[in-house]
C-alpha cells in the first residue's frame, strides 16, 4: 500500500532502543504519553511518513516531527518527560502505577463497594492529596458509575445496520421521522414557591416534595434532515392514540412523499389494526429499532431536550396548564429547529459493543 506524505529517511533502530520503545509502548494504563511516543517512533523506524504515523497513533504530524527529532538528538531518554521547575517529585512512577493498578483492579478492604481517597491514601502509604491528584491525571473517578444495558434481540444486528443506514444514507424523496411517545408526563406542583438563583454562590432551591395534578402522553415525530417535530398531546397511552397520531403525520407531510418512521417495539405499534391502517398506507415504511436500543431512535435525544430545559425545572396545576407551556415551548422550537445528526457506522456501534460483551464473558456472570 502506498504512504501518503512526504517521505522521510527511516530511523535506526538498536536491539536495546527497540526493546525499551516496545516496553513503553505497552504502558497504556500508567504512561500514556510515553507509551505514544514510543509508537511514533516504532513507526518511524518502519519508514511511515509523518502524516501515516499521525493518523494512526491520533496526534498532528509536526507532533511526529517534534518526537523523532529528540529521539534522533537524545535516543529514549529524549521521549521522557522534561523536568518540571520547582519541588522535586516525591511520588515515584512506581507509586502512581501501584495507585492506579489498584483502583482499576482491586476493591478496597472492609467490605467498601469502591475506593476513597481516604482508603486508598491509607493502603498506599500517601496523602489523600496525592490520590486525588493521580486520580485527576487518569481521568479516574470510582465514586461515579454508569448503567448500561444489552440488547437480547436475535435481529440486534440487522436493526442497527437498517436504522443508521436510514440516518447516514436517507432515501430520495423520502422523510425519514423518529417517532415515539414520552408517557406518564406529570403536572407537578411544589409545595412551595421555588427560589430563584441569587448572587454569591447560591443555587435555584425547591421543595423536595410536590403535588400530582395528573398525567398527560405526548406523541412526537422529529424529521431527521429539519429536526422539526410533529407532536401530539394525548391523556391515554394505547394504539387508538397511536393511530391518530399517524394519521396527523399523514396529513401533514405531502402526499406524494414517502415516509420511513424509526419507531421501538412497543406493543401498540404492532397491532392489527395499526397493521391494516397502514397495508392501506403503502407510503409508511416502518424501522424498528432492537429491543432495548431506543437510544438509536433520535426522538429520545429531542425528549432529553424538552426534559432538562423546560420539565424538569416547571411547575403546573393541572394538565392543560402543563400542555399549554410544552405546545409553547415546542412552537419555539419549531421556529429554529436543530437536526441531531448521526455520525457513527453500524460497524463502529458493533464493534464498540463488541468491548462491552467481551468485559461481561470474562467478569464471572
Amino acid at each position: 500500500m502506498a504512504r501518503r506524505g512526504r517521505p522521510i529517511a527511516p530511523i535506526e533502530l538498536s536491539a536495546d532502543d527497540r526493546a525499551a520503545l516496545e516496553r513503553f509502548a505497552r504502558r497504556r494504563k500508567t504512561g500514556a504519553g510515553l507509551a505514544r511516543r514510543s509508537r511514533v517512533v516504532l513507526l518511524a523506524a518502519e519508514g511511515l511518513s509523518r502524516e501515516e504515523i499521525g493518523k494512526r497513533v491520533g496526534c498532528h504530524p509536526n507532533t511526529v516531527s517534534l518526537w523523532r527529532k529528540r529521539f534522533a538528538e537524545r535516543g529514549v531518554e529524549g521521549l521522557l518527560d522534561e523536568p518540571r521547575p520547582g519541588r522535586p517529585r516525591t511520588v515515584s512512577d512506581d507509586k502512581v502505577e501501584e495507585i492506579v493498578l489498584r483502583t482499576l483492579g482491586e476493591t478496597p478492604p472492609r467490605g467498601d463497594t469502591h475506593w476513597s481517597n481516604r482508603s486508598m491514601a491509607d493502603q498506599a502509604g500517601v496523602s489523600r492529596e496525592t490520590v486525588g491528584r493521580i486520580w485527576r491525571a487518569f481521568g479516574l473517578k470510582p465514586h461515579l458509575t454508569e448503567s448500561f444495558k444489552l440488547s437480547t434481540d436475535p435481529q440486534f444486528v440487522e436493526k442497527v445496520r437498517d436504522v443508521v443506514g436510514l440516518y447516514l444514507d436517507p432515501p430520495e424523496k423520502a422523510v425519514v421521522l423518529c417517532v415515539d411517545e414520552k408517557s406518564q408526563m406529570q403536572a407537578l406542583d411544589r409545595t412551595a414557591p421555588v427560589l430563584r438563583l441569587q448572587a454569591g454562590g447560591t443555587p435555584e432551591r425547591r421543595t423536595y416534595d410536590y403535588v400530582r395534578n395528573g398525567i398527560t402522553s405526548l406523541f412526537a415525530a422529529l424529521d431527521y434532515a429539519t429536526g422539526e417535530v410533529i407532536t401530539r398531546f394525548h391523556r391515554q397511552h394505547r394504539h387508538q392514540e397511536f393511530l391518530k397520531f399517524l394519521k396527523v403525520i399523514d396529513a401533514e407531510v405531502p402526499a406524494e412523499t414517502d415516509l420511513h418512521l424509526v419507531l421501538d417495539n412497543y406493543g401498540t405499534h404492532k397491532t392489527p389494526a395499526v397493521r391494516r391502517w397502514l397495508v392501506r398506507h403503502p407510503r409508511f415504511h416502518l424501522h424498528f429499532t432492537p429491543t432495548s436500543g431506543s437510544w438509536l431512535n433520535l426522538v429520545e435525544r429531542w425528549f432529553a431536550e424538552l426534559t432538562t430545559k423546560k420539565l424538569t425545572r416547571s411547575t403546573h396545576r393541572s394538565v392543560r396548564a402543563l400542555e399549554s407551556d410544552l405546545r409553547t415551548w415546542i412552537e419555539n422550537w419549531n421556529e429554529d429547529p436543530q437536526p441531531f445528526v448521526w455520525h457513527k457506522t453500524a460497524d463502529e456501534i458493533l464493534e464498540r459493543l463488541a468491548g462491552y460483551c467481551t468485559a461481561i464473558n470474562g467478569s464471572g456472570h
